[in-house]
């Protein structure tokens, strides 16, 4: 836990926001894997976007968590190499089917949100932080 620390931003409640983001992923995980009859129904090809937003989300979020650019690479391969496996493991149940094009976007959706490194919101949350205890401080 201590190299994760390590690699976090600054912020003030770094275990509550790493916590939130890892029960995101789980949430990502549970949905991905349970029966589709299970879930209410979706517009005919919107899974494809689904897939990307769901891992651009992860992969922005983990840019406001971590501040090193070798853990962010790291994380970045981590979500990569979570959206394949997902699809390997969706091919072996009887109830879900594995499609290259679901791992296709969720790459893409890591990749694009990873980039998010690269613009002013990238430390959105320690500026909403910061704002917080300057409000709370009153």
């Amino acid at each position: 836990m201590a190299a994760v620390s390590a690699a976090l931003k600054p912020l003030r409640r770094p275990r509550l926001w790493l916590g939130l983001w890892i029960a995101a992923i789980v949430a990502l995980v549970v949905v991905c894997l349970v029966p589709l009859d299970s879930l209410p129904p979706l517009p005919d090809n919107s899974d494809k976007v689904e897939h990307l937003l769901g891992y651009f989300l992860l992969a922005a979020a983990a840019v406001q968590l971590f501040g090193s650019r070798r853990a962010l690479s790291l994380v970045a391969m981590g979500l990569i190499g979570l959206g394949i496996g997902i699809e390997f493991a969706q091919g072996y149940t009887a109830y879900r089917s594995s499609d290259p094009a679901d791992a296709l976007a969720n790459t893409l959706g890591v990749l694009l949100g990873t980039a998010t490194v690269l613009t002013p919101w990238r430390d959105l949350l320690l500026r909403m932080e910061e704002r917080l205890a300057a409000l709370l401080q009153r």
